[in-house]
């Protein structure tokens, strides 16, 4: 496949007084859809760059999206965890931020279809938007926070959902496996998972390197979502 070649520009958007930043990744000629690039915990950073890009190249319109507020980064784990812990906490907000993003996605890609995809908080993330009903065609989580946000029981979820998950992630256990897998049948999605075993945490990060706190890269299955999440977009949109 011959990859295309990507412009790329910065923009601010706002809500309630809160300025976020968002990075769009546009292909030559018209995107097949918009997908959305949501954050882990420590903020929207090079990673989520490097992945808009890539799927510019494969043809969509890529969007980083923010929903911490410009400048608010993470650099530790203790700032990230207090980056996070407010939104993983109130996660209506959480899914007002998302919502948002979304609208900004479609305006500023021109495009009427969406998918959106995230690592480990964004993970998490991109699952609320597929809860949430929001208007997007599916969702793809890698090694992402698998609980359920309690705002959302009883509904149907119309969003295709695809997970990516280590099976030796400590933050998101068997169990917690066997929860989601139940809340997504139970709400009538057409839903995949991928395990990948002996695989932790944070496994397409390159940067990840802590087997106490649960987070190691693996090239291997970093190559392997790679290849699953483009044939589930090639499935969504042609």
């Amino acid at each position: 496949m011959k990859l295309m070649a990507v412009s790329t520009k910065s923009l601010d958007y706002e809500q309630a007084g809160q300025t976020y930043e968002g990075f769009l990744a546009m292909p030559e000629g018209k995107p097949k859809a918009v997908v959305l690039v949501s954050h882990a915990w420590g903020g929207q950073d090079k990673f989520d760059h490097e992945k808009a890009k890539m799927l510019a190249e494969w043809g969509y319109a890529g969007f980083a999206l923010d929903v911490y507020g410009k400048g608010k980064r993470g650099s530790t784990k203790e700032e990230s965890q207090a980056l996070m812990e407010p939104l993983a906490s109130n996660r209506g907000e959480l899914q007002n931020r998302l919502k948002l993003s979304l609208e900004v996605a479609k305006k500023e890609s021109g495009c009427d279809t969406a998918a959106a995809i995230g690592f480990c908080f964004g993970g998490l993330c991109v699952l609320d938007m597929a809860r949430a009903g929001m208007d997007v065609e599916g969702v793809a989580s890698f090694h992402g926070i698998l609980g359920a946000p309690g705002n959302t029981d009883g509904h149907k979820t119309k969003s295709k959902v695809l997970a990516l998950h280590g099976w030796d992630d400590p933050m998101a256990k068997p169990e917690d496996v066997m929860a989601f897998s139940k809340e997504m049948t139970d709400a009538g999605a057409d839903w995949q998972l991928h395990a990948f075993g002996g695989v932790m945490h944070a496994f397409t990060n390159p940067d990840a390197n802590d087997p106490d706190f649960g987070t190691v890269y693996d090239p291997a299955a970093e190559r392997r979502s790679f290849a699953i999440l483009k044939d589930y977009l090639e499935e969504l949109f042609g």
